[in-house]
């Protein structure tokens, strides 16, 4: 399952589909949203998310594991260092690997101070590079601190991110030199908006495997899609979300569109949103999309 998916994202088309547990006890209907809309035909795999914002959610890795069972595709579950030391990282990783999650996105996570839980803290003994680290150790057979497993855990997969821009591009790709290092086969963007942007991110990536060459170390690029359907969700991420840029023109064109009505405003972000997916499809196609469980403008945007 999972050499399927590494193979066709150094290989071939690849498209990922983020779900965001919520707060519930319950994950299915969530992932009865995605059977019923045929989503799961679409995508090569998933991504669950690991309490994001640092809002209490359901827990990723429950998350991944019945997405894999009702789907027979892999999961790619998030896990933060916000919320756990060097020890429960290694524990999570363990119990997981038994019941083939296998596929790991390694952030630091959002800071506690955003949560809703009140007097909450992080834990942030490192940021994801330790995560990172301790991937590489347990597919080496022993954990962080060198010590061998009675039995070789099985392989896994290490993803990150990365913000989609930055003022001086050089930044970024520094950044991804480092998590290449590191061991990630896999690196997220946020969203993109333009080609530009990807065409820079692509050129960036290629100089940081370069880079990192000597190692025997390389990464594939993922672009991450957020489609826009309001304008002040383009206001939004425009003014507050780091690393990622939105263009004048989408937000001029959903200004004009949000006067007009709610449906010329959903039409017109719609459209840029829909008109940019096949651009980068048609450009790299190894893509992620997220649309915060909005399913339905997932499979708009796939078939």
């Amino acid at each position: 399952m999972f050499d399927k998916l590494i193979d066709k994202l150094q290989n071939g088309d690849y498209i990922t589909l983020e779900t965001t547990p919520t707060h519930s006890p319950v994950f299915k209907p969530t992932i009865d949203k995605i059977e019923n809309l045929g989503l799961d035909k679409l995508v090569d795999g998933f991504t669950t998310t690991d309490n994001p914002l640092a809002k209490l959610k359901y827990n990723s890795l429950f998350g991944a594991k019945m997405l894999q069972e009702r789907f027979n595709k892999p999961v790619i579950a998030t896990m933060s260092m916000r919320d756990r030391n060097k020890i429960a990282l290694q524990s999570d990783l363990l119990g997981a690997n038994e019941i083939d999650i296998r596929a790991i996105l390694a952030l630091t996570g959002d800071p506690a101070t955003l949560s809703d839980q009140p007097h909450a803290k992080g834990v942030f003994e490192a940021d994801s590079s330790l995560l990172l680290d301790i991937i590489s150790a347990y597919n080496s057979g022993m954990d962080y601190a060198g010590k061998p497993f009675a039995q070789n855990p099985k392989t896994i997969y290490p993803f990150t991110v990365i913000n989609s821009y930055a003022k001086n591009p050089k930044t970024l790709q520094k950044k991804m030199q480092k998590k290449i290092k590191h061991g990630a086969c896999g690196i997220i963007t946020q969203p993109v908006y333009s080609l530009e942007n990807a065409k820079q991110l692509l050129s960036l990536k290629e100089e940081a495997n370069k880079e990192c060459c000597s190692e025997n170390k390389e990464a594939e690029l993922i672009l991450g899609i957020f489609p826009i359907t309001k304008l002040r969700t383009a206001q939004f991420l425009a003014a507050h979300v780091p690393g990622i840029n939105v263009p004048n023109n989408w937000i001029e064109a959903l200004r004009i569109a949000h006067a007009k009505g709610v449906d010329e405003e959903y039409k017109v972000g719609f459209e840029l949103s829909k008109n940019l997916f096949d651009e980068l499809k048609q450009l790299h196609p190894k893509l992620h999309l997220m649309t915060a469980n909005q399913f339905k403008i997932a499979k708009d945007l796939l078939v």
